[in-house]
C-alpha cells in the first residue's frame, strides 16, 4: 500500500496577491506543465519549412534538435534539484517565463542561430519544469485531498507531459498547413498561453519550505537497496524518451522523403497521434500494478519499433503510422511506470532531486540516439540508419527489461 505523501505545512509570506487553493493549484500546475511541453514540440511539423525557406539540412534540423535535449540536460543536471529546498512556485514561474522568452525569440527569427538559442533556453526551462512540476503536483494533490492516494496526482503529471506533446505537433501542423507567417503564428499563440500559464503559476500555493543549503550539482539520493530499480527506471525513461525524439525531429522528413507525402498537417498528426496514445496507454493502464505497465511499456516499443521500420522499408504509411501508434503507447506506458517506480523509492524531502536525475537519463535519451541517428542520414540510406537506431534502442530494452520487470513491486 503505497503512502500517501503529505507536504509541509509551508508560512507565506504576508503579501496582498490571492493565493489560489490548493486544488486549483493543482490544475494550474497542470497547466503549466502541458502548455510549457507543447511549445517545446511546436517544431516537429515545421522543420521541412525551415529546410525549405531558410536552407536547413537534415544535419542542422538534428542539431536545432539536439540543442534542445542538451539545454534539458544541463538544467537537470545542474539545477533540475534545487526546488526541494528553494521552492516549487520560486523555481517553476522563472522556468516558465524562459520558456516564453524562447518563444518571443522564434516568432522574430528563423536563422539558424537565433533557433538554436531558443531551442537551448527551451530546453533550460523545461529540465527545471519537469520534476519539479511532477513533484508539485503530488504535493498539491495530497494538500488537496489528504485522505486520497497519489493515483490521481501520477496520472495527471504523466497525462499532461504526453497530453502536451500531442497538443504541439497537431496545432502548428494546422496552423502552418492554412495560415499565413506559418514560421512565427504558432510561436506567438503559445507565447501568448505561456505568458498566461506564468500568470498561473505566480498564484499557486508554495509547498516546499526554503530552506538554506550549499549549492551542489544533480545528485541521486535513493537507498542503496533501491538503486537497482532507480538505474533501471532510468533506463527505461532513456529508451521511452528516444523513441519519441524520433518523432518530434527526424520522423517528419521520412514521412515527407521516404513516404512521400509532404502535408505540414499530416506531419504534425503523426507526432499527435504518437504522444497521444502515449496519454491513452496511461489512461488505461493507470489502475494496474507497476509491473505489468512497465511489461506493457516494453513489449508494444519492440513492436511499435519494428513497424516503423518495416513501413519505412515498404514506404508503407499504414504500416508507419500504425507502428508509431503502438510505439508511442509504449512509451507512454513504460515512461509512467518508471516515474511511478521512483517517486515510490524515493523520499519526500529528495523526490523532486530523485525525478530530476531520472529525467536527466530520459532527455539523455533524446538526445542522444537522434543526434546519431542524424549524422548517420548523412552517411547511410534513412532506411538503413532508421534500422539501426531501431535495433540500438531494442538493445537497451532488452538489457533492462529483466531487472526492471523481477525487481518491481506491484502496487
Amino acid at each position: 500500500m503505497t503512502s500517501v505523501l503529505t507536504p509541509p505545512s509551508v508560512a507565506e509570506p504576508s503579501t496582498p496577491v490571492r493565493r489560489m487553493s490548493h486544488e486549483q493549484g493543482f490544475w494550474a500546475i497542470a497547466f503549466a506543465f502541458a502548455v510549457s511541453l507543447a511549445f517545446t514540440v511546436v517544431p516537429t511539423p515545421l522543420w521541412a519549412l525551415y529546410q525549405r525557406h531558410d536552407g536547413y539540412s537534415t544535419i542542422d534540423v538534428t542539431v536545432a534538435f539536439a540543442a534542445y535535449a542538451v539545454g534539458v540536460v544541463a538544467s537537470l543536471f545542474l539545477a533540475g534539484h534545487v526546488s526541494d529546498w528553494l521552492g516549487r512556485r520560486r523555481v517553476l514561474l522563472p522556468a516558465v517565463l524562459l520558456e516564453a522568452v524562447a518563444a518571443a525569440l522564434l516568432v522574430t527569427s528563423t536563422s539558424l542561430g537565433v533557433v538554436i538559442v531558443a531551442r537551448v533556453l527551451s530546453g533550460l526551462g523545461i529540465g527545471l519544469i519537469t520534476a519539479t512540476a511532477t513533484a508539485h503536483l503530488s504535493e498539491l494533490h495530497a494538500a488537496a485531498r489528504p485522505a486520497a492516494g497519489r493515483a490521481r496526482a501520477d496520472l495527471v503529471s504523466t497525462v499532461a507531459n504526453l497530453g502536451g506533446f500531442a497538443f504541439g505537433p497537431i496545432v502548428a501542423g494546422l496552423l502552418a498547413q492554412y495560415v499565413s507567417s506559418p514560421l512565427r503564428t504558432p510561436y506567438l499563440i503559445f507565447l501568448g498561453l505561456l505568458l498566461v500559464a506564468a500568470l498561473a503559476v505566480s498564484l499557486v500555493p508554495e509547498t516546499v519550505p526554503v530552506a538554506r543549503r550549499r549549492y551542489r550539482p544533480q545528485r541521486v539520493n535513493v537507498p542503496a537497496s533501491a538503486r537497482p530499480r532507480y538505474l533501471a527506471a532510468a533506463a527505461g525513461a532513456f529508451a521511452s524518451l528516444s523513441v519519441l525524439g524520433l518523432f518530434t525531429s527526424l520522423a517528419p522528413s521520412f514521412v515527407a522523403g521516404t513516404l512521400h507525402h509532404p502535408s505540414r498537417a499530416l506531419a504534425g498528426l503523426v507526432a499527435s497521434m504518437v504522444f497521444g496514445s502515449g496519454a491513452v496507454a496511461q489512461v488505461l493502464l493507470r489502475n494496474q500494478p507497476i509491473r505489468r505497465q512497465l511489461a506493457t511499456g516494453l513489449l508494444l516499443m519492440v513492436v511499435g519499433l519494428v513497424a516503423v521500420t518495416s513501413g519505412v522499408w515498404a514506404a508503407s504509411l499504414a504500416v508507419f503510422l500504425t507502428g508509431g501508434a503502438l510505439a508511442g503507447a509504449g512509451a507512454g506506458a513504460l515512461l509512467k511506470g518508471a516515474i511511478s517506480t521512483v517517486v515510490d523509492l524515493a523520499p519526500p524531502a529528495t523526490r523532486g532531486e530523485a525525478l530530476a536525475g531520472l529525467f536527466l537519463g530520459g532527455y539523455l535519451g533524446l538526445a542522444v540516439p537522434v543526434l546519431g541517428l542524424g549524422v548517420a542520414t548523412q552517411f547511410l540510406s534513412p532506411r538503413v540508419a532508421l534500422l539501426g537506431f531501431t535495433t540500438a534502442v531494442i538493445v537497451v530494452i532488452a538489457a533492462v527489461s529483466r531487472l526492471l520487470l523481477s525487481r518491481t513491486r506491484s502496487r
